[in-house]
């Protein structure tokens, strides 16, 4: 049977999430604490691969398990399956990755291509005043950013287009995406009741798209800051979406990864799950023609 997990995590220390000989990463990890609480080698599939150094708070996955397995996971009555797998898997992953939510879904249901959304969150610290030591998921930068020019020439970005020069391209696949929604700015000091906000003073982004490429929102912040610091304007990131290349004059610069998190994973309901997947699964291929 198909369970979905959702799980957070502080990328810090990981060689990124995919599987990788003698390094470390989160799949490594998931599927050494489901082994160990299932006693059954699993594979693992997720809503989006994230680089080294890449957090998240709202990834998710899928996992067929056995229905016994399942079945057996309470242990006591007072305890649901999920709630179970989650305190199961608590005991033995790394505090770096935690296991929010586990249950069980539809065969239909897939992680990745089922999904119609993911978003991402962008923080910058661009003074002294703003760095914590504890901020592990904060980029430290040494330059003042202007935040109301990164949002607007962001903006630019918005809908669909070929972001060649954002991405680092697959063979075989497009690299044409729709951003559904970007917006840069310095988050106020306290909120409206005078409380002290969680990301005071950091210049942030929030990032939203269909899907993403590989590097595309690392890409999108790099070109964001060079505005930001007043090396690029405007119609400089509006030309970069604009005429897609691959090249040193005509591609986005890149920026850290440990400043970004992804947040969540958007899907439709239960009954359009399998006509989304095979929508996503045809965009995702060489054959895929961009609508008129």
């Amino acid at each position: 049977m198909r369970i979905r997990l959702d799980l957070a995590y502080d990328g810090t220390d990981f060689s990124g999430w995919s599987i990788q000989p003698a390094l470390r990463t989160v799949q490594g990890e998931v599927e050494k604490g489901l082994f160990r609480i299932l006693r059954h080698e699993v594979r693992v599939h997720v809503a989006g691969r994230t680089d080294a150094g890449v957090h998240a708070t709202g990834q998710v996955l899928h996992v067929d398990v056995p229905e016994e397995a399942w079945a057996r996971m309470p242990g006591r009555s007072d305890r649901t399956p999920g709630r179970a797998m989650c305190e199961r898997l608590a005991a033995v992953l790394p505090r770096d990755i935690v296991v929010t939510d586990a249950r069980a879904v539809s065969d239909d249901f897939d992680a990745r291509f089922s999904a119609l959304s993911r978003r991402y969150r962008y923080r910058i610290a661009d003074s002294i005043a703003t760095r914590s030591p504890l901020r592990r998921d904060v980029m430290n930068h040494k330059r003042p950013l202007d935040a109301e020019a990164m949002d607007a020439a962001a903006r630019a970005l918005i809908g669909e287009h070929d972001f060649l020069s954002f991405c680092r391209p697959r063979e075989d696949a497009t690299t044409i995406r729709t951003l559904l929604s970007i917006s840069w700015e310095r988050v106020p000091l306290t909120d409206g009741a005078g409380h002290p906000l969680a990301d005071a003073g950091l210049v942030v982004a929030v990032v939203e798209a269909d899907a993403f490429c590989h590097h595309m929102v690392r890409s999108i912040v790099g070109a964001s800051v060079a505005v930001g610091e007043g090396r690029a304007d405007a119609a400089w990131m509006a030309a970069l979406v604009a005429t897609p290349r691959r090249d040193a004059a005509g591609s986005a610069p890149m920026f850290a990864p440990h400043g970004l998190t992804l947040e969540s994973v958007g899907y439709p309901e239960d009954d359009q799950l399998a006509a989304r997947a095979q929508q996503t699964r045809g965009k995702r291929g060489d054959t895929w023609v961009r609508p008129a």
